[in-house]
């Protein structure tokens, strides 16, 4: 994503649906509206409009300019460990849409857990939090995670349990999201 940065302003090449940040509804915004990029991490690009904030989605990128992205796709076949495997790597392109960080990195994802039901499906436990337990973004994040999630084939269901015992502090964060934030 290193065609656009934070500040870029640009104006929209068509219809784009756009996910509303803090409350998680998707809209449409109109073609040649013009929006201005605020983060631009993983695969979704925060944009503002209006003097409002939204997520757009890696599959809508090229409504800025830019290559699409795909979600990813993990076979079917695929191990448990396989299935894990595949969701830590999708989180790792979750992103808060106002925090430059992943939400691994963030230490905001504090386990998960591939359940084999009784029927044959298959369903990803995940426990995770937020920064704060007011923080509006919990839900966006969560879905962001289970789309991105739903990508292994042999996976029914995510189910993302959010947590705040015990509460997020800044030294569950890696050491490189301290440095990209300022705080080591």
């Amino acid at each position: 994503m290193s065609q656009i940065k934070k500040g870029d302003k640009l104006n929209l090449l068509r219809e784009t649906e756009v996910i509303s940040v803090p409350f998680g509804l998707t809209i449409s915004l109109p073609e040649g509206e013009s929006i201005e990029i605020m983060q631009a991490k993983g695969s979704t690009v925060s944009v503002g409009y209006q003097g409002r904030l939204y997520m757009v989605e890696g599959i809508n990128l090229d409504a800025l300019g830019m290559k699409s992205i795909k979600r990813e796709v993990l076979a079917k076949g695929a191990s448990n460990q396989q299935i894990l495997d595949f969701a830590w790597a999708q989180l790792r392109t979750c992103f808060d849409p106002e925090i430059p960080v992943n939400i691994v990195e963030l230490g905001l994802v504090y386990g998960m857990k591939v359940i084999d039901l009784i029927d044959g499906r298959k369903m990803l436990n995940i426990q995770m939090t937020l920064t704060a337990p007011g923080c509006g973004m919990g839900e966006v994040i969560a879905a962001d995670a289970r789309r991105k999630i739903l990508g292994a084939e042999d996976l029914n269901s995510v189910n993302t349990d959010i947590v705040f015992s015990p509460p997020w502090s800044r030294e569950m964060m890696s050491e490189d999201a301290q440095l990209e934030l300022g705080m080591f």
